[in-house]
């Protein structure tokens, strides 16, 4: 057994998860489905989910922690040393998608990793985290760009100056769609790898991007759900929305770990959006509302 306290790191986890719901369902106005599972390698999880509600038509909010003996390749590409070790994997993991087109798509995630030392061998546990916040917008409103990105700014700063620009920038590096040109969305941070400054101020950090969500996003939410929109704008929602999917399947790494190491499908898949449109060769005409979108989808400094 780890000598780290993981067990700490397990009750924030569920604890913020537990926030984040409740906030969530005051917000929509009705309860989360809650979904118990367990792995057969090992551990489980808790997913809570509300699809087809009035405000989010999706929405999923996933603890789990699963364990394995072996790491799975998408975990040990980059650390081919620690190939073969015991390890397990916590964390909240979470894709909101609204209803209404002016509220935008949101992604949170925060984890710990864990390699653990084999017996008999000169080796020690080997710890990481990850995570990160971001925003996809359909309609974009330069006021939400900048207060969710002044929350994560503000988040980090408390454990040094450049948390916020490198971790804006590899968030703005890692949601690009490459074969399009064109990131995700505004972006927000993104980290993984986190072990250099030790246990307890990783720990700390990945506490502060976990507890900047809901300041960060349910502001947008409040601003925007009343705002009345048609067939137009959900339509075009559903265009974009296939950007969403083709992210998840093709580039993030979070979506080809849960597919490698046996997790399960309907957790893993839960961010989709529940519905999608792909077109050949579509481009907004200038001018609309539609076209202002690709304005935003490249990295600029909105705190």
């Amino acid at each position: 057994m780890s000598a780290l306290p993981v067990t700490d790191v397990r009750n924030y986890l569920t604890g913020l998860q537990s926030r984040i719901v409740g906030a969530l369902e005051d917000a929509e106005g009705a309860a989360f489905r809650s979904d118990s599972w367990t792995r057969a390698e090992g551990g489980g999880g808790l997913s809570r989910l509300i699809e087809g509600g009035a405000l989010f038509e999706r929405a999923g909010v996933l603890f789990s922690h699963v364990k394995g003996s072996q790491l799975p390749p998408s975990a040990s590409a980059h650390r081919p040393e620690l190939a073969g070790r015991p390890w397990e994997a916590m964390g909240v993991s979470m894709v909101l998608h609204p209803r209404n087109p002016y509220v935008p798509t949101t992604h949170m995630n925060v984890r710990m990793f864990l390699a653990a030392a084999r017996p008999g061998h000169d080796e020690s546990d080997v710890f990481w985290f990850g995570g990160g916040i971001d925003l996809t917008p359909y309609y974009p409103f330069e006021e939400d760009a900048r207060h969710f990105h002044a929350t994560c700014r503000d988040a980090l700063a408390a454990h040094g100056a450049d948390y916020y620009p490198r971790y804006k920038r590899w968030c703005d590096e890692y949601f690009f769609l490459k074969h399009r040109n064109e990131t995700r969305g505004v972006g927000g941070i993104f980290y993984d790898d986190l072990n250099a400054p030790g246990f307890d101020a990783s720990f700390a950090l990945t506490r502060s991007v976990g507890d900047a969500f809901l300041p960060g996003y349910m502001p947008i939410v409040e601003r925007r759900r009343g705002l009345t929109y048609g067939e137009r704008e959900r339509d075009f929602q559903a265009y974009r929305r296939g950007r969403y999917v083709e992210f998840n399947l093709v580039f993030d790494r979070g979506t080809l770990f849960g597919l490698q190491s046996g997790g399960r499908t309907e957790s893993i898949l839960l961010s989709m959006p529940p519905m999608a449109h792909w077109r050949y060769d579509w481009q907004p005409q200038a001018g609309t509302p539609e076209a202002e979108l690709a304005a935003y989808l490249t990295p600029r400094d909105w705190a």
